[in-house]
This record gives C-alpha cells, sequence and structure tokens, in this order.
C-alpha cells in the first residue's frame, strides 16, 4: 500500500533546528531549504509527499499549488489556514495518508479521519537516517550472520489495530 504523505509545512520547519535557523533569515530561504531536503528524501523513499503551508496574509505567494521534484506544495487560500487544508486532505485520503505534524489541533484530526500521524522531530529524524543510509550504500535489510533471538516470556500485549496500522506506515519510512 503506497503512503501519502501530507506535511505541515511551518510547522516541521520550525520543530528543526537548521531550519528554523534559516527561516529566521528569510522565510523563502527555510521553505526551499525543506523542499530540496524532501527532493532528495523522495529520491530515496518513492512515496508520494505534499507540503502544505499557511499562505494567508502572504501577498508574494501567488500559486496556490506547486510541484518542484516530484513534491507537491500547497498554499492555503485566503482565509483558510494550512491546518483546515491538512484535515481536508487527510479526511480525502483517509487510511492511506500519513500526516507529519507536532500540532495537537492538525494530528487529532487526521487521526480521527484514519490517516496516522507522525511528529516533526521524529519525521526529520527518519529523513536524515534514509539520507545516511543511502550515502552509506546501506539498503536498511539485516545482513546475514547473527541474529539476535526475539524470544520472549509471558503473554504478549498486542497493540490496538489502529496503532498497529500506524506503526507499519512508519515503518515504510
Amino acid at each position: 500500500m503506497s503512503v501519502h504523505i501530507i506535511i505541515d509545512g511551518y510547522n516541521l520547519i520550525r520543530q528543526s533546528a537548521s531550519l528554523q535557523r534559516l527561516e529566521q533569515v528569510d522565510l523563502q530561504t527555510g521553505r526551499e531549504a525543506l523542499i530540496r531536503r524532501l527532493v532528495a528524501y523522495k529520491r530515496i523513499r518513492p512515496h508520494k509527499i505534499t507540503v502544505v503551508f499557511d499562505g494567508t496574509g502572504d501577498p508574494g505567494l501567488s500559486p496556490s499549488r506547486d510541484r518542484v521534484g516530484g513534491i507537491s506544495i500547497v498554499f492555503s487560500r485566503s482565509g483558510e489556514t494550512a491546518d483546515a487544508v491538512i484535515a481536508a486532505m487527510a479526511r480525502r485520503f483517509g487510511e492511506k495518508a500519513m500526516v507529519v505534524s507536532s500540532d495537537r489541533g492538525v494530528t487529532n484530526s487526521a487521526a480521527a479521519a484514519g490517516a496516522a500521524v507522525i511528529g516533526s522531530p521524529e519525521f526529520e529524524e527518519r529523513v536524515e537516517m534514509a539520507a545516511y543510509m543511502e550515502i552509506k550504500g546501506d539498503d536498511g535489510e539485516p545482513s546475514e550472520g547473527w541474529s539476535p533471538t526475539t524470544r520472549k516470556k509471558g503473554p504478549r500485549r498486542r497493540l490496538p489495530k489502529r496503532q498497529r496500522r500506524n506503526s507499519a506506515k512508519i515503518q515504510k519510512l
């Protein structure tokens, strides 16, 4: 099953130390740095990725939709917040969506729509790890040789179905 990653753009920028420094210099620079990272990530992991930015009150943003390197970029319209756009997209894609945000309102509405949710810092960590694995030449598969045992004692505790699905989607990142 293909995963559609929907990213709360400004939330991810402001949760990242390096992107936040660039954004403080210039808002456009921060957005471009995020897009460059996501384009590099998309070359490694071919998921459908959409970044949503809040376009209200910014007259320099004329296009409401754009596409750069396979990444869809969406700006909210005047009178509309990026949170509302993300919630609508999560409802539209349902279980096929993964929402990246640390905003509690966004994550709650996305989870209610059936989408998987991952926090911005955790997603950034996964993007950096994928880039590292690409440079290192490791495909993430365990090598032949020693394999640790997973034998456990006692009764198993199975997670609820929604949490198992969410974990499975996060593992695909």
